[in-house]
């Protein structure tokens, strides 16, 4: 396969993800087709950080990545995403479309689909069914804070981990445990002590069971 094969392939990936929200018309297909740009992202590289121009949102095709801040030099992960997810940066609209200090990076080699935010704005006044799209994906990122908004209010860190146990949107097992750490709040050292009480507790329930 070639790589502009491994390209369209790429994109097709994204446009069957769309489809599944509102049927694309074939020209609103080939305008994807010919607009999108595929990125390979190395792990542990960035995809976007706050001195980049605000350009794109990515839609994974393989890979895992998180959000994350800095302050004062430490990391605080905000969010985690997998293959067949849209990601990117939010601008501020009332603030001259400026971006958040918000950096995305790859936490395993990715491909990705970049759409041009300036080819979302004029697709949006050209084809009735990408408004509705725009309209369910952005339910789903709205949906999506909104559970982080209420995971970062539990009080108990063990509460917050269990809450996470419970959100089929993160796949654990695919993700550093430092970074879970860092997305809870907490030490590395105290996840490690809240796991092991997780499974001990688990270990328990199997034996009284059998």
């Amino acid at each position: 396969m070639s790589y502009k094969d491994e390209d369209q392939l790429a994109i097709s990936l994204l446009l069957s993800y769309l489809g599944q929200y509102h049927e694309l018309s074939e020209s609103l297909a080939s305008e994807y087709r010919q607009h999108c740009i595929v990125s390979k992202i190395k792990k542990s590289k960035y995809i976007h950080s706050p001195l980049d121009n605000n350009l794109f949102l990515y839609y994974i095709v393989t890979g895992t990545a998180r959000g994350f801040i800095r302050d004062s030099g430490k990391d605080i992960t905000t969010w985690f995403a997998f293959k067949n997810q849209i990601i990117g940066t939010i601008p501020n609209l009332n603030e001259g479309g400026l971006s958040s200090q918000e950096y995305l990076q790859a936490l395993e080699d990715c491909i990705l689909v970049c759409i041009p935010h300036s080819f979302i704005d004029r697709i949006y006044n050209q084809y009735p069914e990408s408004n509705i799209i725009g309209r369910k994906v952005l339910a789903l990122q709205y949906f999506g804070a909104s559970q982080r908004s209420i995971l970062a209010r539990i009080t108990r860190a063990s509460d917050r981990y269990k809450q996470l146990l419970l959100d089929n949107q993160i796949l654990l097992s695919q993700i550093p445990l430092r970074y879970v750490a860092s997305y809870l709040s907490i030490r590395l050292e105290t996840l490690s002590r809240i796991r092991k009480r997780e499974i001990d507790t688990s270990l328990k329930l199997i034996d009284k069971v059998a």
